[in-house]
């Protein structure tokens, strides 16, 4: 019998876990949950006094992750009944389950749906992916199944989680949601208590890191705003801190969800970025 030396096993043992521990292809799309609006003051995006009387377009966006034969939906935008709707807000076009049908994904295909937080054009349509398993920060977990919730922190859209329909994380830390690396939720609290940005690895594009609401525009993320309805101001620096260095030292693709001048960075759907 041929005998391996501990050298040969070493390095047998590491091929195996290499091998083992290949990531799955992921891709990345962007979906349309909410067309552009401009506000008329944007006051109280800064707690400095910052943007007193100034404007700023804003829209709503969400994002399909595919990993192998996986999906991903991160935030989920304004409720369907509303989408496609005239109204003096922002709305989407088509609701995600339209949008899916044209890249041929069926709602049930869904294995997670990650939410950044629990603001209702982030989790409004949740709830067309009962089979999924809820991601969400903890600390907004807590919020939503408080009595009474606070303000800002409308359960409706995730009740069938919270009446335990549905499989759930409340997630208190960072999460590697597919165990290789590839897409992680980072704990980025301060806008709402539990919430979270994400990180999606690309062969081609790269690090791509989402912002949720961390910020809201170019210009708030550039000068560390903080918003006046954030739950914790301490919180928020810390956290534009932190992504800003994992952005940096990642040579990451920053995208803030709500800027339309940020989501062209990824294409629309039925392209993907990989």
């Amino acid at each position: 019998m041929t005998r391996m030396s501990p050298m040969g096993i070493v390095l047998a043992f590491c091929g195996f876990s290499a091998l083992a521990q290949t990531p799955a292809e992921v891709t990345l799309t962007r979906l349309d949950c909410g067309n552009g609006v401009t506000s008329s003051d944007i006051a109280f995006f800064s707690d400095t006094n910052a943007y007193d009387g100034k404007k700023q377009e804003l829209v709503v966006s969400c994002y399909l992750i595919k990993h192998g034969d996986d999906y991903l939906i991160w935030d989920t935008g304004y409720p369907a009944a509303v989408a496609g709707a005239t109204a003096t807000g922002p709305t989407a076009k088509f609701n995600l389950v339209e949008q899916l049908a044209r890249v041929n994904v069926k709602p049930e295909q869904i294995k997670f749906v990650g939410v950044s937080h629990y603001h209702g054009d982030h989790i409004g349509q949740a709830g067309s992916f009962p089979q999924a398993t809820l991601l969400i920060g903890k600390g907004d977990w807590d919020a939503l199944t408080s009595t009474p919730p606070p303000p800002g922190a409308n359960p409706a859209p995730v009740k069938h989680w919270i009446s335990g329909g549905g499989k759930f994380e409340a997630v208190p830390r960072d999460k590697d949601i597919f165990g290789d690396g590839t897409v992680r939720m980072l704990d980025m609290p301060g806008h709402t208590p539990g919430h979270h940005s994400l990180l999606v690895r690309l062969k081609e594009k790269g690090n791509v890191l989402l912002t949720g609401d961390l910020a809201h525009f170019r210009e708030n993320y550039d000068s560390n705003g903080v918003p006046v309805f954030n739950t914790n101001r301490a919180d928020t620096l810390a956290s534009l801190d932190r992504f800003k260095q994992m952005a940096k030292n990642l040579n990451a693709t920053v995208i803030v969800q709500h800027d339309p001048r940020d989501i062209e960075k990824l294409p629309a759907l039925p392209g993907s970025a990989k």
